[in-house]
């Protein structure tokens, strides 16, 4: 379907000198204040949260494979929030929103997709650990050596990245509408596409591309090794014992279906049903809400957390006595 108000295409929409508007939340000029400040304190909580694990762990001189990949999530949430977030802020202040350059839109859309997709890499590789520690626990250590978990780190890294910078090419090869008012706090993926002057829904394909890449075969993958688990658990005769090695899930299982949740419901969905305001508040949960609750997801739920933290408490109390 062509876009909102365009009639013909524009032979210099893909201008790199070109502007976009972020209208952001323009319409609620009445809460503009209070918004600025929530977002504000929930950027800093996750931030602090983010930054406390991430210290946590790398003062930890043994790090277990699960502890590893908490503290590489915990990175990616860090600059997640740092992409989005002040941007979403400074469209608070400005009263008719705030402009992005085109190849601004461009890095900030590539950063987004690319930290949310090395993110689902990631969930698949704590599933992987999860699924070796119950179902393969004599072989644990040999087989989640560092040197697996490094490669890892780096193939859920490289894989968002090389994804999103296919979509973000692809996007941002369309023609735009001559209105170029982004009704969004970012440069989302579909807030753009909706943009482009075009009647099909070939510009689809690529984004339809990254979520089967991004989010449906990861989830596969998570889903697959949770089938195991559970088979695996079934056999377990102490009704304890299948609580505890149950238990060592229940965080990744809260992140995963937080993160997936989200992700499904924003980007696995035609054009024809974009809702801008429905959009902007799912992305308010889903780049605010989450990153904000992880921290205490696995600092409340995972005991290595908890341990390290303890001991990095008491690290600093003996510092201060000293």
């Amino acid at each position: 379907m062509p876009c909102e108000g365009c009639m013909e295409r524009d032979n210099k929409s893909t201008d790199p000198t070109m502007e976009f508007l972020l209208l952001g939340f323009s319409e609620l000029l009445c809460l503009r204040v209070l918004l600025f400040l929530i977002f504000l304190i929930v950027h800093l909580v996750t931030l602090a949260g983010n930054v406390m694990i991430f210290i946590a762990v790398v003062m930890e001189p043994s790090r277990p494979p699960m502890l590893f990949f908490l503290c590489q999530l915990s990175v990616i949430e860090l600059c997640y929030t740092l992409v989005i977030v002040p941007k979403a802020l400074l469209s608070l202040i400005v009263v008719d929103g705030s402009t992005i350059s085109f190849i601004g839109c461009a890095a900030q859309m590539h950063l987004f997709v690319a930290l949310g997709g090395a993110e689902c890499f990631l969930l698949v590789a704590m599933s992987y650990d999860r699924y070796v520690a119950i179902c393969q626990p004599l072989h644990y250590v040999a087989v989640m050596s560092e040197g697996l978990c490094l490669r890892l780190a780096v193939a859920c890294c490289l894989g968002g990245f090389a994804v999103a910078l296919g979509l973000t090419v692809a996007v941002f090869r369309l023609p735009f509408c001559q209105s170029r008012r982004i009704n969004h706090f970012f440069c989302d993926v579909p807030a753009v596409l909706h943009l482009a002057c075009t009647r099909s829904y070939t510009p689809e394909l690529p984004l339809l591309a990254a979520c089967v890449l991004l989010l449906l075969l990861p989830f596969l993958l998570i889903l697959t090794s949770y089938v195991c688990i559970a088979a695996a658990l079934l056999r377990v005769t102490p009704s304890v014992g299948r609580c505890k090695a149950f238990s060592t899930c229940v965080s990744h299982l809260a992140i995963t279906l937080l993160h997936y949740g989200c992700a499904t419901f924003m980007y696995i969905r035609p054009k024809s049903s974009y809702s801008p305001a429905q959009d902007k508040m799912v992305s308010l949960v889903y780049t605010n809400i989450t990153p904000l609750l992880y921290p205490f997801i696995y600092s409340l739920r995972n005991k290595e957390i908890r341990g390290v933290l303890r001991k990095m408490l008491k690290r600093k109390k003996t510092a201060q006595l000293n």
